[in-house]
């Protein structure tokens, strides 16, 4: 986990220095709204990101305390990530950034 010493002094720039990828925002998403969830089932849940990206991603919000990852019995090895309970902290960020985008959305029609 990063040390506080190493954080922004703002907490904006904070926040959007843990969540502030495409891929990062969309995996917490995918987290949020399926519960925990095996690699290749969240690989499938976001067209367009490599393995690798996602392997990286998922690293570092394990890495920031975001989620869990969990190790489950079985050859290979089956891993599930789920949010942590920090990380669980930012659905009502999420829920605010949804209800924006449908207010966006309506604004445009």
């Amino acid at each position: 986990m990063v040390k506080k010493s190493e954080l922004p002094p703002c907490p904006i720039a904070v926040t959007i220095g843990l969540i502030g990828s495409k891929w990062k925002l969309l995996i917490l998403r995918e987290l949020i709204l399926a519960g925990p969830i095996r690699f290749g089932a969240l690989h499938r849940a976001l067209p367009g990101v490599s393995k690798k990206v996602l392997t990286e991603s998922l690293r570092a919000l394990k890495t920031d305390g975001l989620l869990v990852r969990t190790v489950l019995p079985g050859k290979p090895a089956p891993v599930e990530y789920a949010l942590s309970p920090l990380g669980q902290g930012l659905l009502p960020l999420f829920d605010a950034m949804a209800a924006w985008g449908e207010a966006y959305r309506r604004a445009l029609d």
